[in-house]
């Protein structure tokens, strides 16, 4: 049985906000990425859970993540996220960053 627990999400950084709002609205990861954000908003549980023996130090030590998440786009495009619990009723998804295919390789050491 899959767990559903909706969650708000929030970009990891302005920096990366700003990369997604300076997408042009008809650039086919902006699209993919704003489906993404819905069906997380939906069920934070949507993506893959990464096993914690593969993520990456750069996300420990950048972010504290304790877990980590991937929502597969079209053409081996991945967006990664977190999931935190600020408090008991919360839940709140941060979208760390989205790459192709071979940068997801590269960043996972596959």
């Amino acid at each position: 049985m899959r767990i559903i627990k909706p969650s708000n999400v929030v970009f990891a950084s302005d920096n990366l906000e700003r990369q997604f709002y300076g997408l042009r609205d008809d650039d086919e990861i902006k699209k993919h990425i704003k489906r993404a954000i819905e069906d997380i908003q939906k069920n934070a549980f949507c993506g893959t859970q990464i096993p914690k023996k593969l993520i990456p130090g750069e996300y420990v030590r950048k972010y504290g993540v304790r877990n980590l998440w991937k929502y597969d786009f079209p053409d081996g495009w991945r967006l990664i996220y977190t999931i935190t619990t600020p408090n008991k009723v919360e839940i709140i998804s941060v979208l760390l960053e989205w790459f192709d295919h071979k940068e997801y390789e590269r960043g996972f050491k596959y």
